[in-house]
Parts: structure tokens; sequence; C-alpha cells
């Protein structure tokens, strides 16, 4: 059974990954056959990501992690509710294609099973 604390971790442990870029780290974070579904607006343009399975999450993420850099982290609220949590955090999201950095507000939904990521939704907005 994972507790309050391991779920914590998880969620601090996705942060810091995606802050690093470190993409071995952050795929390491979620189950086999997990969910991953990302969606928001940037610019008034939509932008939505699903993709089931690690095989399917990686390339996504891989994306991510070579396109965009993250500052200026900052966590406004983290609810748990075992096996579920949600993280309302902020950054700056800089463009490595354009340079432009972007403030942006995300929500993290997330459910563990087995210790590791099994769903994970994420809504951002921009600042």
């Amino acid at each position: 059974m994972t507790d309050r604390s391991q779920v914590e971790q998880l969620v601090r442990q996705l942060h810091a990954a995606r802050l690093e870029g470190n993409l071995d780290a952050l795929c390491a974070l979620y189950a086999d056959e997990a969910r991953l579904r990302i969606a928001g607006s940037t610019d008034g343009k939509p932008i939505a990501i699903a993709a089931t399975g690690i095989a399917e999450i990686r390339p996504w993420l891989s994306i991510l992690v070579k396109t965009f850099r993250l500052t200026r982290y900052m966590i406004l609220s983290l609810n748990i509710d075992v096996p579920r949590a949600a993280a309302h955090w902020r950054v700056d999201i800089h463009s490595k294609i354009t340079g432009v950095a972007v403030p942006t507000e995300l929500v993290d939904l997330i459910d563990v099973r087995g210790g590791r990521i099994a769903s994970h939704t994420e809504l951002f907005v921009p600042c």
C-alpha cells in the first residue's frame, strides 16, 4: 500500500525530473501501462496530448524535455488523498527554440498504483 509520504515524494520527484530535464528519471516514475494527458492553451492555440503506456509516453516527455526549460519553480499547493494527488504549481517555461519565456500555472492530477504513476493529467495556462 502506498502512503501519503510516498505519494508526495513521487510528485516531488516528478517535478524535480521535469526541472532537471531528466528524461530517464521522468520515465522511471510511470507505470508501464500509465496514461498521460496534457491539455492547455498558449497564444490562443489549444494543445492536447494523450498517451497510454510508457512506449507512447516516453516520446512525448522527450519532446517536452528537448523543447522546454523550466525555471522559477514554485509549488502553490499539494493535496493528497491516497492514492491520488493534485499539485498546483508555477514555473517560467522557456522555449529552447525561440528563447521566449512564459510564466505558466499548471495543475497535475495524479493517480498512484504500486508506487508509480498510473495516471497523470496535466493542465496548464500561461499567467
